[in-house]
């Protein structure tokens, strides 16, 4: 078992930067899922699939991270690469189409 530190004033600024920028990021895909799913058709319903197939997986593996003693900064970190890798597939021309 790893033993416990006190965070000190960087770490809690770090943390709730990336936080933050999680949020911002978050936002972002949100809205090219909306733009997405305002569109209707095939490529929409893949999309809220997708949506909630993520949103359990996500759940699980920060959960598992946690749990096995991992830390919060280890949750956002892996958290932001999954929304900047949404992102990136939203943005793709061509997406609208439901291409993966």
């Amino acid at each position: 078992m790893t033993k416990w530190r006190k965070p000190n004033l960087a770490t809690w600024i770090t943390m709730m930067s990336r936080t933050a920028l999680l949020g911002f990021e978050s936002q972002r895909v949100i809205g090219l899922r909306l733009m997405k799913l305002a569109a209707g058709g095939p490529a929409a319903e893949i999309e809220v699939r997708r949506m909630v197939t993520e949103k359990i997986a996500a759940m699980t593996e920060a959960g598992g991270t946690l749990a096995s003693g991992g830390s919060a900064h280890a949750v956002v970190r892996r958290l932001r690469t999954h929304v900047r890798a949404n992102q990136k597939r939203l943005s793709r021309p061509g997406s609208k189409r439901g291409s993966k």
